[in-house]
């Protein structure tokens, strides 16, 4: 091979081994698909019928967002005192807020009769594309809608999302940052922290 021709096959080389390395990585980059329970609203609500008060009065709120920031969050937990609660804190441009939401559908609604289960839309400046994500990925549960981000903070003790509040009947609290990967491992939570299991 002459010279000219050994240098057009390393350059040719070189460059299909750059776009291989650019396609893996775009690959790899791409964000997974939200994949939800299977259950529509209707069915959540249907598995959830017999609950106790308190909590029907969730159930008849699910996807919902509802005003009030803070003070209304905090009447809605007054009114659960010594039911256990799972609050969770998303917005819907938060990718591993995206990614959980079908863990949540699912034990909201396999624990909804025992749990109380709330959700806070955290530092959200469009409430329409809040409530396009609940209605695309609907929850057996109300959100609060908080745009200034103040009802998440003070709840949950960050800024960041996503973050679960747990708390139990006598009112303990643990909190956990970051994203729930799996029905699992949310169940182990809502055992350990909630149900004092």
């Amino acid at each position: 091979m002459t010279p000219k021709r050994l240098s057009i096959a390393a350059l040719l080389t070189a460059v299909l081994a750059l776009l291989a390395v650019g396609l893996v990585q775009l690959a790899g980059s791409s964000s997974p698909t939200v994949a939800s329970s299977g259950l529509t609203l209707a069915q959540m609500q249907a598995r959830l019928r017999g609950a106790p008060p308190a909590l029907a009065a969730l159930h008849a709120q699910a996807d919902q967002l509802l005003p009030g920031g803070l003070p209304a969050l905090r009447a809605r937990l007054a009114s659960l005192r010594g039911t256990p609660v799972v609050i969770n804190k998303w917005a819907s441009d938060c990718e591993p807020c995206r990614e959980e939401v079908p863990v949540f559908q699912r034990v909201s609604v396999s624990r909804g009769r025992e749990v109380a289960f709330i959700g806070i839309d955290s530092n959200e400046s469009s409430r329409g594309e809040a409530l396009s994500f609940l209605h695309s990925f609907p929850v057996a549960y109300p959100s609060y809608f908080d745009p200034s981000g103040q009802a998440g903070e003070t709840i949950t003790d960050s800024s960041f999302t996503p973050v679960t509040v747990f708390y139990d009947r006598s009112g303990g609290e643990f909190i956990h940052q970051g994203p729930f990967p799996s029905v699992a491992k949310l169940e182990a939570a809502v055992e350990r922290y909630a149900l004092d299991a």
